[in-house]
């Protein structure tokens, strides 16, 4: 790949940027939100909660009441609006973006639905503005492929899970390797494949991070194309506690 990391981040911004403005536009967005969710989950969201993802990580995600969920790639905040939910007043939930304008029109939803449990913050991936070992749940839909240092990525999460914590992603995966010119075509990157990992190096680079029981939870159908969206869990291994 000859793509530098900037190019790809600035090509990442530039797409999701006008997608944020398409979804505040009266046309209203594009999105897979009434494939990939229950209707009874997103009846009482407006149209400008969009999904561009590609599953439903909080549906894995065994939420409990009080917890602190993190979000990576939050977007317009569905699947922030959904934790919120899940965990209650007494939880707390952060989305973390890069792009502005997805920041902008995820807080004019939590406005508009007026949800308090739920903050969005503005950051990269592979360097999160969120202190160390204070997260119970990262879920991230469709993003993590986008970035160009998944290692940092893993790493970052795994920093700021509590021992305990727990991982659960849906996100795009290869089922062969690309040749060297989709993974310098910026649409493939823009578009969730170019930048996407074989199923065994992302297990792997989870692992290599310091996760353990790391596991593939579903696949879509494989078809002709090389990628495929899956869902993921992992989890941050406990404190150890010493008997004496």
């Amino acid at each position: 790949m000859t793509r530098t990391a900037d190019e790809i981040k600035g090509a990442v911004k530039e797409h999701y940027s006008e997608r944020a403005k398409q979804a505040s536009s009266c046309c209203g967005p594009a999105n897979s939100r009434d494939r990939l969710y229950g209707v009874e989950d997103v009846t009482d969201l407006p149209e400008t909660v969009a999904s561009y993802g590609c599953g439903n990580p909080t549906a894995i995600a065994g939420l409990r009441e009080g917890e602190v969920v993190l979000d990576l790639g939050s977007g317009p905040g569905l699947d922030c609006f959904l934790a919120a939910k899940a965990v209650g007043a007494s939880g707390r939930v952060i989305g973390l973006d890069m792009t502005q304008e997805m920041l902008d029109l995820a807080n004019a939803n939590r406005d508009k639905l007026g949800v308090t449990n739920v903050e969005f913050r503005k950051g990269e991936m592979e360097s999160m503005p969120v202190d160390a070992a204070m997260v119970d749940v990262i879920i991230s839909n469709c993003v993590i492929n986008l970035s160009p240092d998944k290692d940092a990525v893993f790493r970052e999460s795994h920093r700021v899970l509590k021992p305990g914590g727990r991982f659960h992603v849906s996100d795009v995966v290869l089922s062969r390797e690309l040749s060297d010119a989709e993974k310098d075509d910026l649409a493939l990157w823009t578009g969730c494949a170019a930048g996407a990992l074989l199923e065994s190096d992302y297990i792997a680079r989870l692992r290599a991070a310091g996760f353990a029981d790391v596991r593939v939870d579903s696949r879509s159908e494989i078809g002709e194309k090389p990628w495929y969206s899956a869902t993921l869990s992992a989890f941050n291994a406990p404190a150890r506690v010493s008997c004496c």
